[in-house]
């Protein structure tokens, strides 16, 4: 009989005011509960300065690099499956109702993308909230997220979503915690040419997907999971993130003495030689979160070029790994992009690195931002961060998150811009 999972080690006894506290609340309730919690109160008041604030995106020093991205049609086999996805978009919009299809629908150019959040409270309610909609409304959902996606990035979507369920359930929370505590929009008209995208965002999941013509850009993106495995029922035996786990722990334990020590910024998750607030108390050790489409993030660690060819080969399984989501043709364009940068990635880590260690890196160039970092229990016990609680994020900087630079080039091209700068105004874009 195999040994229990270890994150059963820190479920919380029974009757522990953690979890009695939030029974009863459906998402809505929670919202209002999280504002005055002293915790979860101090991550909304610490974030809401950063809502609707004007994008500019992720960069290294403060100064957009221009000239990395540029519209046109994808290379031959770069393309994306962009009829498939008008064709199940308009499956849902003709399903919906009037006012449904008004709730759902945002200018292609909204603020409102950047309202995504990864935490299990809710703070922007932007679309449709899956749990609350009927059986056809969430299928026809998960029809666009299919259509967009690849086999193995939507079957992490959906395992993503289970083990969000699946936490609900073994701490008594589902109504906070589910399979469809997430919510929906789509930006822009579907169409084979013009720009438009979907946002799926939740607990531990958060997906921006924007198309124009055949190019591209499913960032911001957040994968995570507490705990990273399910243990018992239907889908026992699922774990993820072992593909962007395993050969990062490698290539540390591979490096040289010398790179290993420059590589590894600091030797603790946290460390009495990191400057105060380097570890966030929602966030902890990664910087490109939710709310932090602006933010600067200097260049730490060793330029990839720098190791020897195995080591560059893993950090390549690394890369593979983080975009094998995207479609064949998106997934091929993304990598191309990266490894053209690649004289310009730097990589870092922070913690150990030996095999039971938990810890956090980051590889980072002027067209990728992508983190991986365990942390401390939310619904799980452990003060200390393990293994079993897992944030995994990726970014596109300098201007490109949300297929923003994109946008821009096509509404010059077109001479047209449709939502306000800040966050008041809604427009409705719907199919006809």
């Amino acid at each position: 009989m195999s040994e229990p999972a270890e994150y059963r080690e820190y479920l919380y006894p029974p009757g522990d005011p953690r979890i009695e506290e939030l029974k009863g609340l459906d998402a809505y309730g929670y919202r209002e509960a999280a504002k005055k919690d002293a915790f979860t109160g101090g991550l909304i008041r610490g974030w809401e300065p950063l809502y609707f604030e004007p994008f500019r995106g992720v960069t290294s020093d403060g100064n957009i690099i221009g000239e990395l991205y540029k519209l046109g049609p994808a290379r031959p086999g770069e393309e994306a499956p962009v009829p498939a996805m008008v064709a199940a978009a308009i499956n849902l919009l003709n399903y919906l109702s009037a006012d449904a299809r008004e709730q759902v629908c945002y200018p292609v150019d909204s603020p409102h993308w950047q309202t995504w959040a990864n935490p299990e409270f809710m703070q922007h309610d932007t679309g449709l909230r899956l749990e609350f909609q009927d059986q056809e409304t969430r299928e026809l959902v998960l029809g666009i997220v299919k259509a967009s996606l690849s086999e193995p990035g939507y079957d992490l979507a959906r395992t993503l979503m289970r083990i969000n369920g699946f936490l609900g359930d073994i701490v008594g929370l589902p109504s906070l915690m589910n399979d469809f505590s997430y919510n929906f929009a789509l930006y822009g008209q579907p169409s084979p040419t013009q720009p438009w995208g979907w946002q799926l965002f939740g607990h531990h999941l958060a997906l921006n997907c924007f198309v124009t013509g055949t190019q591209m850009v499913i960032t911001p993106i957040f994968f995570g999971a507490e705990p990273n495995t399910i243990d018992e029922g239907p889908f026992a035996g699922t774990t993820v993130f072992k593909g962007r786990i395993e050969p990062a722990r490698r290539l540390m334990q591979n490096l040289a003495p010398e790179l290993r020590a420059k590589a590894q910024i600091y030797a603790e998750l946290v460390d009495p030689a990191m400057p105060e607030g380097r570890v966030h108390p929602g966030d902890e050790r990664h910087l490109a979160g939710a709310f932090q489409d602006n933010r600067v993030i200097p260049y730490e660690g060793i330029r990839v070029t720098d190791m020897n060819p195995a080591s560059q080969a893993l950090v390549q399984d690394i890369i593979a790994d983080f975009t094998d989501y995207l479609p064949a043709g998106p997934a091929a364009a993304r990598r191309r992009e990266i490894t053209h940068h690649f004289q310009d990635t730097w990589f870092s880590w922070i913690g150990g690195y030996g095999d039971e260690d938990p810890f956090y890196y980051r590889v980072q160039s002027p067209v990728l931002v992508l983190e991986l970092d365990h942390h401390c229990g939310v619904f799980l016990s452990n003060t200390q961060p393990k293994k079993f609680h897992i944030h995994t994020l990726m970014r596109t900087p300098n201007g490109n998150d949300y297929g923003r630079e994109l946008l821009r080039q096509s509404q010059t091209a077109h001479g047209s811009a449709t939502a306000t700068a800040s966050g008041g105004d809604k427009e409705l874009a719907t199919q006809a």
